[in-house]
């Protein structure tokens, strides 16, 4: 906790009367939610009100005011910093605790709750064009299109459509998340020489950190259906830490679903079945072992969990188009 930052910010988070502002800009009416016009809010604005042309943007949520169902053309970041907050997406009620973030994907109909005076909750804006992908693959591993991880990021960065349109993060106060968030606040309100580039590292930095502190807190995920959007991330990283032996009761046992509710659920959320996404990180893994070591295919295709190498071999060729020990051929005369 900085208490300059967030004085500063309370000062920015003054109250704004809606209708003031939509008589000022004339929002288009897109849809409805729970008998509400949902909004088109595409524009970037500054804490002032102005457009705000920059691909990373940070203002602060006004307090004792409403403000309305709407979407955005680009993917947002809240974080309560002082007191929680209550975000509605996706026909869901989302209570974030201090400090907490969730990351609303591109086209998600959300609003925030009314805060209470004294509550600092900040809006961090990222447009298509804050992170070209060659800064992202650092947190892929290399070579594997396919794994979780991927599945993981792309639920925060939007490129691809899992039904998943929002993400929680519970951060538990971690303090180097926490630091990095407050680094990007200041930056950005009292920018100096290279500000945009450090924000740009810091924000790739806490992307890195919560993906880290999930799968940390994976085998803790309680799971339940109304866990604050945080199940299907800790399904995803619970399938990524126990691919090898995993199976669909055991899963179901351990996050409190029904077997076939959690079958589909997967399916719902990620468009791949449980046994699909298995696969598919069992193949991520087995193909950074043919490619970094000399270990016989049989050994490898146990060791991700395949007792039947004839299965492995056709499950492999299926997601990367070529056999096992062709893919280690193409991978070491690509390092050669």
């Amino acid at each position: 906790m900085n208490p300059e930052i967030l004085e500063m910010l309370r000062r920015k988070s003054r109250p704004r009367n809606w209708e003031e502002l939509n008589d000022r800009f004339k929002a288009e009416i897109l849809d409805y939610m729970d008998g509400e016009p949902v909004y088109k809010f595409y524009s970037l604005l500054t804490d002032s009100l102005e457009v705000n042309a920059r691909s990373i943007s940070v203002t602060v949520q006004p307090c004792s005011s409403y403000i309305p169902y709407h979407r955005h053309d680009y993917a947002e970041m809240m974080i309560p910093l002082l007191g929680s907050c209550t975000v509605y997406a996706n026909g869901r009620k989302i209570d974030l605790d201090q400090e907490d973030i969730i990351v609303v994907g591109k086209g998600e109909t959300h609003r925030v709750k009314e805060l209470d005076a004294g509550m600092i909750v900040v809006n961090i804006a990222l447009r298509n064009t804050a992170f070209p992908m060659n800064d992202l693959n650092f947190m892929l591993d290399a070579g594997m299109n396919q794994s979780v991880s991927n599945l993981l990021f792309s639920l925060l960065s939007g490129d691809r459509d899992f039904g998943a349109k929002y993400c929680v993060f519970k951060t538990g106060h971690e303090r180097k998340i926490v630091s990095l968030i407050y680094d990007v606040i200041e930056e950005y309100y009292n920018g100096d020489v290279q500000s945009n580039q450090i924000i740009h590292f810091d924000l790739l930095g806490i992307f890195a950190r919560l993906i880290r502190h999930a799968y940390r807190e994976a085998d803790s995920f309680e799971g339940r259906e109304d866990d604050d959007g945080r199940n299907i991330l800790g399904l995803l990283l619970y399938i990524e830490k126990h691919y090898a032996d995993i199976t669909l009761n055991e899963m179901a046992e351990r996050f409190g679903f029904n077997p076939n509710y959690l079958s589909s659920y997967l399916k719902k959320r990620t468009g791949l079945t449980f046994i699909q996404l298995v696969h598919l990180q069992r193949i991520n893994v087995a193909a950074g072992y043919l490619a970094d070591t000399s270990v016989p295919v049989d050994q490898i295709a146990a060791k991700v969990g395949y007792e039947n190498p004839s299965y492995f071999y056709k499950v492999f060729k299926k997601n990367m188009k070529c056999l096992p020990n062709e893919y280690r051929r193409k991978m070491h005369d690509s390092q050669s």
